[in-house]
């Protein structure tokens, strides 16, 4: 999504570039996150980092671990835990999807993109993913590749 007049909220926290170079992404989903007052003012400072971290579904519930926020400088007394177990909030048919893919199929929950939506809410994009393998990461390397010379060619051939 572009930033544009009617999407003025609209702002990207924290980004996983690493994940789709590791992971074969098959599908995704957008869910909300529980968050605490000083985390949202960081995280509207920009301070988070989501690169290392995974989703889990436990006890029927799906969990962000991992992920980091900075602190909040105001926030002396009622600041944050940096690290914490942050709950994330889906519908139940989702949460059955989810948990169905990894227990089951054996996927895995990664973190793509957190942002702040249209609305302003802070919402988190995850893919439900199956790891890459050495050679798959080399193929899709080349596939990028042989996509970027293609189109070097294709601009100087006009």
């Amino acid at each position: 999504m572009a930033k544009t007049d009617e999407n003025k909220n609209y702002k990207v926290i924290a980004e996983n570039r690493r994940a789709r170079y590791d992971y074969a992404i098959e599908d995704d989903i957008e869910c909300g996150v529980i968050l605490e007052g000083s985390e949202v003012k960081s995280l509207r400072e920009g301070g988070a980092n989501i690169a290392e971290s995974y989703a889990s579904v436990e006890d029927g519930e799906l969990f962000l671990v991992n992920s980091y926020i900075a602190p909040y400088k105001q926030a002396k007394t009622f600041g944050h835990e940096e690290k914490r177990r942050r709950k994330l909030l889906v519908s139940r048919r989702e949460m059955a999807r989810l948990w169905s893919d990894t227990q089951r199929k054996g996927m895995t929950l990664v973190p793509l993109v957190m942002y702040f939506n249209h609305r302003g809410l802070a919402k988190l994009k995850i893919g439900i993913a199956k790891g890459k393998k050495n050679h798959d990461k080399r193929e899709s390397e080349a596939k990028r590749d042989w996509g970027r010379q293609k189109q070097r060619l294709l601009k100087d051939h006009r």
